[in-house]
């Protein structure tokens, strides 16, 4: 029996007590479920309670099973312990490490990032959590990792998909089996069990070794699964996840935050993985101009360039295909094209979360959010946008979590709730301290959601949008270039997303507010498009396009196109005139609400006056409305009067070349001229000359003569 160790009688408790513990290199081994929680630790389990204690010595083993009560004592028989069946093998490799993608980017600056989150953690194992969106490359990076650890001659490396925790679970009591953290009678007794032993086993090892968990899901339930602090500071974590909880920073771990590749990288992934799938002919000068368009993503960057390789298209061809608006990314970015092995098409990769994020407290709101968000610019917009009237409204009547379906209220606070579920789960990102730009959404996952959401549900998502910003356009106040900026380049998303439907919604304020604080250089050829959209989608004498019409012709003056500017107002002249008389009513009797109407236009003005002075534009701009008012009423000499006393101030404020003072000028002019042909035939009676212009007629030969 070897070496033996003499049986201990314990006669001062009244009920046996066995204990377990270690003698030179022998490992402490579980004499029973007293000792659960005890096993390999070295430590005495408590006496008393029947707990059996083991003592172990050189080869022999001493189990509880074979403890014999002799009359009333505890006798222990030593057995030696079984030899093992072979010799450990290091280094020892579990799981399956993906292979480095072709082309790989060694990503320097973000490697620097991870091994620094390791400096100042020479005791203790430090877990690097690599968090990022879908699509990253959190992966590959982990698998770089790997790889190297195996080339140093790293122990241990050990491989565990981490998206489900039986998963992680099983993957370490396999890990138990292989390095033989206990004893064969200790494992197997569950897969629990085994993986607790694993996990001790790490804590205490003096072997070097390296542990990655790809794709974690769920960090709470994770949370007693994580690898513990290294005695000796020879062990290492790896986790990638696309969360950004709280927990994941805490118990000595370091979350580092992954993005898309830099514009550098994602070239030079196009030129390597062309080049080595022999398609160099395939790069040509739009191959930056495509890696930006796909967003720097590295997934949607690997189908692609598998897709030009497999159709042999060139990078120009296929940004043409990709940018046309009728074609989806699961046909430009094809399941079929994925060399690489991450396993499922892009789209689907990047709304991994959704279904799990929807149905999460604040639950309902998920979708909603990211259908809105889907419109606006991928680099981002204020927070301030989903506290306003408009987003709250849309996500009340789409929020539908009761038995019944009816739509329960949503509030700012509910709205920023529903903001910090999708960061959390990595399908956006919102960081207060970027101002203007604190949430962002990838542009890919952007077309993604654009594509799932059905075809009912966009007018309102628009409209929605247009709203909201409008509300933030109202608070904008001069000076503020960050804000402005932001805007402008989401009015810009919102218009290029929508189309002509954000002018069947009302959305064109925006639009016109974006011209109007535009640079100079960019004004021009903006009103130019502008105008012509709205005479194709309102006609050539709505209201709204006579109104872009003006606004291009002060674009010009204030770039010195005066030419141009004049023959815009000019080719205006005789619709603005034409939309007078089509609205002059024929009964000179006005309506209750006309004279409040005329009352309160009059006690505005009046206010204009004494607190402005006649000459400030607001005043003038309210004596031309309501020279109008009067004038639609039937009082036109009350109205040529006070429109004479208004272009006097134009023509001091602005000058007389001003299209303001024009536009007033000639419409005097017009009604002048009206007023005079009606006293004509008033006077001359039934023989007036036959040929003498009828009303709406002497407009257009006035107009001609003033030309």
């Amino acid at each position: 029996m070897g070496r033996s160790s003499a049986v201990r009688k314990d006669t001062s408790e009244a009920v046996p007590s066995v204990s377990v513990s270690e003698s030179g290199d022998a490992t402490a081994v579980d004499g029973g479920d007293a000792l659960s929680g005890y096993r390999g630790s070295g430590r005495q389990a408590p006496a008393g309670g029947g707990a059996v204690r083991v003592e172990r010595s050189g080869d022999a083993v001493a189990s509880g099973a074979h403890a014999v009560a002799i009359s009333g004592h505890v006798s222990q028989v030593l057995l030696t312990a079984p030899p093992s069946s072979r010799p450990l093998e290091w280094p020892i490799r579990l799981g399956s490490v993906p292979v480095l993608a072709s082309a790989f980017q060694d990503r320097s600056a973000v490697r620097d990032r991870i091994d620094r989150a390791g400096e100042g953690h020479a005791t203790v194992v430090l877990a690097q959590v690599l968090s990022g969106g879908g699509g990253v490359g959190k992966t590959q990076l982990a698998a770089a990792y790997a790889h190297q650890a195996l080339v140093d001659g790293v122990d241990l490396v050990v491989w565990v998909d981490a998206s489900d925790v039986e998963q992680v679970i099983a993957r370490y009591a396999h890990a138990a089996h292989a390095v033989e953290a206990a004893s064969d009678r200790l494992l197997g007794k569950g897969a629990e069990s085994d993986a607790g032993l694993f996990l001790q086993w790490l804590a205490t090892t003096r072997r070097s070794w390296l542990i990655v968990l790809d794709d974690l899901t769920d960090p709470e339930a994770m949370q007693a699964w994580w690898p513990p602090s290294s005695a000796f500071g020879s062990g290492r974590v790896v986790a990638t996840t696309r969360r950004h909880d709280a927990v994941l920073s805490g118990g000595g771990r370091a979350v580092v935050n992954i993005d898309t590749y830099s514009a550098k990288e994602a070239e030079a992934y196009l030129h390597g993985r062309l080049s080595s799938a022999h398609a160099d002919h395939l790069l040509d000068a739009q191959v930056a101009v495509l890696a930006e368009a796909l967003g720097f993503l590295p997934l949607a960057l690997s189908h692609a360039a598998a897709f030009m390789v497999n159709e042999d298209v060139p990078c120009a061809e296929y940004l043409r295909r990709f940018n046309d608006s009728a074609a989806r990314l699961d046909d430009l970015l094809p399941r079929e094209a994925d060399t690489e092995g991450y396993g499922r098409q892009v789209a689907a990769a990047l709304l991994l979360s959704l279904d799990v994020a929807q149905a999460s407290e604040p639950v309902g709101l998920a979708v909603p959010v990211m259908r809105l968000a889907a419109l606006l610019d991928p680099a981002g917009h204020p927070r301030s946008l989903w506290a306003s009237d408009a987003v709250t409204r849309y996500l009340s009547t789409q929020r539908t979590t009761s038995p019944g379906g009816i739509p329960t209220a949503i509030g700012p606070a509910q709205a920023q709730a529903a903001l910090r579920l999708l960061h959390r789960y990595g399908l956006l990102t919102d960081h207060a301290q970027a101002g203007s730009r604190a949430v962002r959404l990838h542009a890919l996952t952007a077309r993604a959601v654009r594509e799932c959401t059905p075809d009912a549900a966009v007018s309102e998502v628009v409209k929605t949008a247009a709203g909201a910003l409008t509300e933030l356009c109202d608070t904008v106040h001069w000076g503020e270039y960050e804000t402005t900026a932001s805007l402008l380049t989401n009015i810009d998303s919102l218009d290029g997303c929508a189309g002509d439907l954000l002018w069947q919604v009302d959305g064109h304020y925006v639009l016109r507010w974006a011209g109007h604080n535009m640079a100079l250089d960019a004004a021009v050829p903006y009103w130019r498009q502008l105008v012509g959209t709205s005479e194709r989608q309102l006609g050539r004498a709505h209201p709204l396009t006579l109104v872009a019409r003006r606004d291009l012709a002060l674009a010009c003056f204030r770039s010195h196109r005066d030419k141009e500017a004049f023959a815009v107002l000019q080719e205006d002249f005789p619709y603005q005139d034409n939309r007078l008389v089509l609205e002059r009513p024929g009964p000179a009797a006005a309506s209750p609400e006309a004279v409040s109407a005329i009352a309160l236009l009059e006690d505005t003005v009046t206010v204009r006056q004494r607190l402005l002075g006649s000459a400030d534009p607001a005043t003038l701009a309210g004596q031309s409305k309501l020279a109008l008012l009067y004038w639609s009423q039937g009082d036109k000499a009350k109205a040529v009067v006070l429109l004479e006393r208004s272009l006097a101030g134009y023509r001091a404020t602005f000058g007389p070349r001003h299209p303001y003072t024009i536009s007033v000028d000639n419409r005097l002019r017009s009604w002048r001229d009206q007023r005079r042909r009606r006293w004509w035939r008033r006077t001359r009676g039934p023989s007036a000359p036959a040929g003498l212009a009828e009303p709406g007629d002497d407009v257009t030969r006035q107009d001609r003569a003033s030309r």
